[in-house]
């Protein structure tokens, strides 16, 4: 059961990234430390050399050996099912875009597993919600991410493509603005190969495409043998892990202070952006857990923990890109300040049905 001591460790784990958006806020805004060039530079070394050192030293150690094979294929089956629904909406709706469906699936994917899950999910469900989330925590890292970073690459190669092939593209189509590469189709489309073949360089040059997988080697190696990691690398590899969620968050700040509005979208993409994280993304778990054949505690977790904030890092990566920042700023601000009473609503909904 969920005491005012646990809500309390909750907040002060959401405190600190607050204080580091502010401070990022502030030096754009109001002391003028940065300039729009600089802070770009702070969002690049955030998702290519703080984000992918984090995910590779929590992934590494993990213990895959111990985990829970009906979570992984619910969470499997959730995805498949986020992916078919966006897929077919982008096809059969007019207002669904390829772009705002990488976007959605980045908005039902990602999570902040870490610091508002875990202390939230120890709480309510102890130490089998903490290794669920984990697990979840992981899968996202190998998987999801890696294939949001693959639809990004693979859409700002065409655009690239396009942009250097016509002036037009580049004047009509540009890149925040999220068209799709269908309408620069009368300047020709550059042949499948050509895109997969740019598209995998350019992810070999991304270490946030194999962190993950590096370090789930690791983990298996480490814990089938029972090997230890060499100090001096794990203390090279904390150092820089450890200001991963302080940039990303510093990043979110100066973002906002760059932008006229403080709120980067409007009220109709804000309610968008919650139905989707809160919602959208719990209810496909729910189904995907069910056909497995999840229950009692652990269905519970599951739901639950795919309704927990918006990961930090989706809002670096979609700025990195340049699709639907905005969008993503805006979910990573009040979703996790919105997400403490509705996940303790989902738990008390629970409870009750029990």
């Amino acid at each position: 059961m969920i005491g005012w001591e646990d809500v309390y460790k909750v907040v002060v784990a959401m405190m600190p990234l607050y204080f580091a958006l502010i401070l990022g806020y502030g030096s754009v805004r109001w002391w003028r430390l940065f300039t729009r060039e600089q802070c770009d530079a702070v969002n690049s070394f955030t998702c290519f050399f703080t984000i992918p050192f984090l995910s590779f030293e929590f992934t590494a150690r993990a213990d895959p050996f111990k985990w829970n094979y009906l979570f992984i294929a619910a969470d499997a089956v959730s995805k498949v099912i986020i992916v078919v629904v966006l897929g077919f909406w982008a096809k059969c709706s007019s207002k669904g875009t390829y772009s705002w469906s990488i976007t959605s699936f980045s908005l039902c994917t990602l999570t902040n597993s870490l610091i508002v899950g875990l202390p939230l999910m120890k709480a309510m469900y102890g130490q089998l919600a903490v290794d669920m989330v984990v697990q979840s925590s992981i899968l996202q890292g190998i998987i999801w991410q890696t294939l949001l970073l693959f639809v990004l690459e693979f859409r700002r190669t065409g655009i690239d493509y396009f942009a250097d092939h016509t002036t037009t593209v580049s004047q009509s189509a540009p890149v925040e603005t999220g068209n799709d590469l269908e309408i620069a189709a009368s300047a020709g489309r550059p042949s499948f190969c050509y895109l997969m073949r740019t598209v995998w360089l350019k992810l070999g040059r991304n270490p946030n495409s194999y962190a993950c997988i590096i370090g789930i080697a690791w983990a298996l190696i480490a814990n089938r043998w029972h090997i230890q990691m060499p100090s001096i690398v794990e203390g090279s590899i904390l150092l820089m892990s450890r200001t991963a969620t302080g940039t990303a968050m510093f990043s979110l700040g100066t973002f906002m202070a760059l932008q006229e509005k403080l709120i980067a979208c409007g009220p109709g993409p804000t309610v968008f952006v919650m139905v989707l994280r809160f919602i959208f993304a719990p209810a496909t778990m729910a189904i995907g857990s069910i056909a497995v054949g999840l229950h009692g505690d652990a269905l519970h977790i599951a739901i639950i923990q795919a309704a927990l904030p918006q990961s930090i890092s989706s809002f670096i990566f979609a700025k990195e890109y340049g699709l639907h920042a905005g969008v993503l700023s805006t979910a990573v601000i009040f979703g996790t300040t919105a997400s403490l009473p509705l996940l303790i609503a989902y738990y008390a909904v629970f409870e009750s049905v029990s």
